[in-house]
């Protein structure tokens, strides 16, 4: 993805998170990210879009997906990108008003399909039928990982991808979420990527695709593949 590109979709939804974030109640969304997409300090918006940025760099393909899975969509910010390299997208989520609220001002597009995971299980999608699965920032707040894990892989295809991102959860991550602001200072996630990337080394193959950043790792990227 071009820099321009790429920064022109993240002003875009940065000024529409901004304006969500004014018109609903303090800390509601939250664990959306949406204070991180659209914080004052630089340094922290920077660091939670190089997120995506590096992400989309790595999947975007010339041949497009047929179907493609966006587990924890949250606010929906990866669903544009998503639903213009693939033929169909699913998005799934247990807490589907941030993307409620996002999708007043950018409409989904006709290819793309949400699923309350509340109403909706990873088992009730058909196995071995997405060519990509992205789960970003959200595996460290499941309770049952190995289950997740296990029903997530049940879905790719032979040769299919799953892209993992979470945080480090090490002492510098902490201090910078408590000096970031009181809406990420709460402990909230159940473990971090090193426990995830743990249990799926027993399951899959994983390849490292980025560390954000040296010599202060507080996101780790990478790829699961099936054997």
């Amino acid at each position: 993805m071009k820099t321009t590109d790429f920064n022109s979709y993240k002003t875009r939804y940065r000024n529409i998170i901004q304006q969500v974030l004014v018109q609903t109640e303090i800390g509601r969304l939250d664990e959306a990210a949406f204070p991180a997409y659209s914080h004052r300090n630089s340094i922290i918006n920077w660091l939670f879009w190089q997120r995506l940025r590096k992400v989309m760099e790595h999947v975007q393909c010339p041949t497009p997906y047929e179907h493609v899975l966006d587990f924890g969509c949250g606010s929906g910010v990866m669903l544009p990108f998503l639903s213009q390299i693939s033929s169909q997208v699913t998005a799934m989520d247990i807490d589907l008003l941030p993307l409620e609220r996002v999708r007043t001002y950018i409409p989904l597009a006709s290819n793309v399909d949400v699923k309350d995971a509340t109403k909706n299980k990873i088992s009730d999608l058909p196995e071995n039928s997405f060519d990509l699965i992205i789960a970003l920032d959200v595996l460290e707040h499941v309770k049952d990982l190995q289950r997740t894990l296990n029903e997530l892989l049940a879905l790719l295809k032979q040769g299919g991808q799953l892209i993992v991102s979470g945080p480090t959860e090490n002492i510098l991550y902490r201090i910078g979420r408590i000096m970031a602001g009181p809406e990420y200072s709460g402990a909230y996630h159940e473990r971090g990527i090193a426990e995830i990337k743990k249990e799926l080394i027993q399951l899959a193959r994983i390849e490292h695709i980025a560390t954000l950043y040296w010599p202060v790792p507080l996101f780790e990227i990478f790829t699961v593949k099936k054997y």
